[in-house]
């Protein structure tokens, strides 16, 4: 059964910044661009598994700390010639809360 789970606020991460939430099913990436969207995708990079919260934002796209592979924060689609991809994560604003479909009862952040 999906729920939308609070999983933080908009002022948990910093502008161009991300932060990562284990769920029991893994970890995802929260990302907030400049423009104050927020993103989550699966929080390895579809390469080598490198850790994408620890990556640079740039646009509505992430890069991969490890190799530099560039990730759509939107499609969780490899960009450029790299191929893969990453779950994405549905997200919605409720003021300041950053509301997540995942498919379980609680979420701890790191």
């Amino acid at each position: 059964m999906m729920n939308w789970i609070e999983i933080g606020t908009i002022n948990d991460i910093p502008r161009r910044g991300a932060r990562c939430v284990n769920t029991p099913h893994g970890k995802i990436a929260v990302f907030r661009t400049m423009e104050d969207q927020i993103f989550a995708i699966d929080d390895h990079c579809p390469h080598k598994g490198g850790p994408l919260s620890q990556g640079i934002v740039h646009g509505a796209a992430v890069t991969c700390p490890l190799h530099n592979w560039v990730i759509s924060l939107e499609t969780g689609k490899a960009l450029g010639a790299d191929e893969g991809s990453v779950k994405t994560i549905a997200i919605r604003l409720d003021g300041d809360r950053i509301l997540a479909l995942l498919e379980l009862a609680t979420v701890a952040a790191e």
